[in-house]
C-alpha cells in the first residue's frame, strides 16, 4: 500500500493557524536562560490543540495523525520560540500512545497533557549517551506502600528543569520500565545546562528515591522506548527542515535587497549558486520529513527506515543552510540581534538531541552492516 507523503487540506489550514499565531507573538529568545510564555502556551496548547493532536477523541485528544504532529513541527522550526510542546505532545504524550497500561492512568495523565494543563517529558539518557535497555543505571524499587521509588541520573532532558510530568526509563530487574514521575517529588533534583540553543532548555535530572507510577505493562517498555524515539526524530526532521525552509527564505529576500558595486548582490554568481545549493537541500529535507511523518501516522513497516533517513538528511540540511545563511548575510548574520544564529544553534543542538547513532541507524533500517 503507497502512503500519502503530503499533507492534506486540512492540515494545510493547520499550518496557517499555527503559523499566524506564532508570528504574532511568538518572538524567538535570545536570551541565555529564556522562559516560555504561560499565555501563549494557553493559546498554543488550549486554544489551538495542538499538544492533543494524534491523542484519542476518547482522551480529550483531536484524534488526527502525526502528519498533523509534523505540520506543528515544522512550522516551530520556522520560528525557533520556546515553548514545551516538542517534550510535551511529542515525546511525553508519545509514551503514554506507545505504552499499554491501566486505562484511569493513560486517561488521567493524556487528558492533562493534550488540555496544555500540563507539560511533560521523556527522560531516557544516561552517562553513556544512547538509549541501552540492557545498561540501565536508573533503577526502581517497590515500596511498602505497593509504588515505586526511582534512584538514578538522566541527563539532557528537553523542558526537563519546567516539566509537570516526567517519564522516566528505569530499571526493573534488569528489564526496562516507563515510570511517571511529579516534577514537585521528593527527593528530584533537577538541574538546568546551559544549552547552546536559548529556546530549547535541557536539565539534568537526579532521582534519589522518587515516588513513581509504573506506566505499562511489564515486557512493553523496550519496543515501547523505540517508538518513542522514532517519533522524536521523525518531528525533529520535520522541524528541521521548516528550520531550513526558513533559513533559505531569509537568506533569498537578503540577496534581493542588498546592494553592493551598485546591484543587487542576487545577481552574483556565488550568490545564485549558494542559494539554489540551499533550494535543493530544503527540498530534499522536506521530502524525507514528509516521507517519515506519512509512515508513522499509516503505521507502515518502512517506518523505522523512513524516520533514519530524515534524521540524516534532514539534519545535515538544516545545518548546512544555517551556516550559509550566515555568509550570505554577510557582517549582519554574525549580529546578536539577527535570527541567523538562532537556526545555527538549533540546527547544532538537534544534532545531538536524542543521542542517535544516525547512521548506523539507516544502515540497520535498509539491512546493511554498520562500521
Amino acid at each position: 500500500m503507497s502512503l500519502r507523503i503530503t499533507p492534506d487540506a486540512d492540515a494545510e489550514d493547520l499550518r496557517a493557524v499555527v503559523r499566524d499565531l506564532l508570528e504574532r507573538r511568538g518572538e524567538p529568545s535570545r536570551d541565555a536562560e529564556p522562559t516560555w510564555d504561560p499565555d501563549l502556551w494557553r493559546r498554543f496548547a488550549g486554544e489551538l490543540g495542538v499538544a492533543a493532536l494524534d491523542v484519542p477523541e476518547d482522551f480529550g485528544g483531536a484524534g488526527a495523525s502525526f502528519r498533523e504532529v509534523a505540520v506543528v513541527a515544522e512550522e516551530l522550526g520556522r520560528r525557533p520560540v520556546r515553548l514545551p510542546w516538542f517534550s510535551t505532545a511529542v515525546l511525553a504524550v508519545g509514551a503514554l500512545l506507545e505504552l499499554s497500561g491501566t486505562e484511569d492512568l493513560r486517561r488521567e495523565l493524556l487528558t492533562s497533557l493534550a488540555s496544555g494543563e500540563r507539560t511533560g517529558t521523556f527522560a531516557f539518557r544516561e552517562d553513556h549517551g544512547e538509549w541501552d535497555p540492557d545498561h540501565l543505571g536508573t533503577r526502581a524499587e517497590g515500596d511498602d506502600d505497593g509504588g515505586w521509588r526511582l534512584s538514578g541520573t538522566k541527563l539532557q532532558v528537553v523542558e526537563g528543569a519546567t516539566a509537570d510530568l516526567l517519564f522516566v526509563v528505569a530499571a526493573v530487574e534488569g528489564e526496562p520500565a516507563v515510570f511517571v514521575v511529579d516534577g514537585a517529588a521528593e527527593g528530584l533534583v533537577r538541574s538546568p545546562l546551559r544549552a547552546l540553543d536559548p529556546n530549547r532548555q535541557l536539565a539534568d535530572v537526579l532521582l534519589d528515591r522518587v515516588p513513581a507510577r509504573r506506566v505499562g505493562h511489564p515486557g512493553d517498555a523496550r519496543e515501547a522506548v523505540e517508538g518513542v524515539l522514532r517519533r522524536g526524530r521523525a518531528a525533529l526532521g520535520c522541524e528541521q527542515a521548516g528550520g531550513a525552509a526558513a533559513a533559505m527564505e531569509l537568506s533569498v529576500a537578503y540577496a534581493a535587497d542588498r546592494v553592493q558595486f551598485g546591484r543587487p548582490i542576487a545577481t552574483f554568481q556565488a550568490i545564485k549558486h549558494r542559494c539554489a545549493d540551499m533550494a535543493v537541500r530544503v527540498e530534499a529535507a522536506r521530502s524525507a520529513s514528509w516521507w517519515a511523518a506519512a509512515a508513522l501516522a499509516e503505521r507502515s513497516p518502512e517506518a523505522p527506515a523512513a524516520v533514519a533517513t530524515a534524521a540524516l538528511v534532514c539534519g545535515e540540511a538544516y545545518a548546512w543552510v544555517a551556516a550559509e545563511t550566515v555568509q550570505v548575510h554577510g557582517g549582519t548574520g554574525f549580529t546578536w540581534e539577527h535570527v541567523a544564529h538562532l537556526h545555527v544553534r538549533r540546527a547544532a543542538t538537534d544534532a545531538a538531541l536524542l543521542g542517535a547513532r544516525h547512521s548506523e541507524a539507516l544502515l540497520g533500517a535498509i539491512g546493511l552492516p554498520s562500521t
